[in-house]
């Protein structure tokens, strides 16, 4: 499966330096986990935390789930040894804060190991005009994450409902992805009671185009896996899809129609990834 087609529905961070949540998170029904050393650990638990979440990844006790570790940023006194901590236990990706620029990627590339892939948190103004130069600067870079709630601060943006104040850092961000190719993650959402502005913030996340988005609360991962998994209508059309366009293919024409629609090759590709993120779903039990 390609590196987009993975399920990356719901992102949770844990905190780093809580051992029972990083025990908690081996039940969890996450696609992918964030193992946090930086914001949800306070600089005097900052090797603590480490060893911690070290011991966690090496335990192997998470299953099908993408584990990955969050260093504190390139200009703290902690990156370096996060880095050689986390390398040394071999996560899925090392997650790097506040990267601004194509030289940060560069950075972040001399300082983890060349077979870990690396996420790039983009969470300033500066990342978000800067987002396809950072995307594409290194083959490494598998994931862009967007830091929803330092961006609003740099802003001076509100919090309210549609992220109106948002919308151009998000799309600026998603082209930025797009263009380069790489998977890229919505931001959290702050209010772990209100499942349904919650909900309703993950479809708009999806209808945006963003992969998945990253959670705080194990209570956001069941509406956050339904918005973002393929629907069984949208399942059943994407094989209409194909067979639609196999059989064209076959009478030697280049498109086909599907319910009044043409039917070109982008539509197919797009339904060879529907299907294939619906199988790798599946099959997870």
């Amino acid at each position: 499966m390609a590196d987009l087609d993975r399920p990356r529905r719901s992102v949770l961070y844990m905190p780093g330096a809580n051992e029972r949540a990083l025990e908690k998170a081996k039940t969890l029904d996450a696609d992918a986990l964030i193992l946090d050393l930086e914001d949800s650990v306070t600089p005097d638990a900052k090797v603590e935390g480490r060893d911690r979440v070290r011991a966690a990844v090496a335990s192997r006790g998470y299953g099908r789930r993408e584990v990955t570790i969050r260093v504190n940023g390139l200009d703290t006194p902690w990156f370096t040894d996060d880095v050689q901590a986390a390398a040394s236990v071999s996560p899925d990706a090392i997650v790097v804060p506040k990267v601004n620029s194509a030289a940060d990627v560069r950075r972040v590339e001399d300082a983890v190991p060349a077979d870990i892939p690396i996420w790039a948190m983009i969470e300033t103004p500066i990342a978000m005009l800067h987002a396809y130069e950072i995307a594409s600067a290194s083959p490494r870079l598998t994931v862009l994450v967007l830091g929803t709630n330092d961006l609003a601060k740099e802003l001076h943006a509100e919090h309210v409902p549609g992220r109106g104040p948002l919308l151009t850092s998000l799309s600026l961000a998603l082209l930025g992805a797009r263009a380069a190719g790489k998977t890229i993650l919505d931001g959290v959402y702050n209010d772990v009671k209100d499942l349904a502005g919650f909900a309703e913030e993950c479809t708009q996340s999806r209808q945006l185009g963003f992969d998945g988005k990253t959670l705080i609360h194990p209570s956001q991962l069941e509406p956050c896996n339904e918005v973002f998994a393929p629907s069984e209508a949208e399942i059943a059309h994407a094989q209409k899809v194909i067979a639609a366009f196999e059989e064209a293919q076959s009478a030697g024409k280049g498109v086909a129609t599907v319910d009044g629609k043409m039917i070109e090759n982008l539509h197919v590709s797009n339904a060879h990834r529907v299907l294939a993120v619906a199988t790798d779903i599946a099959s997870r039990g």
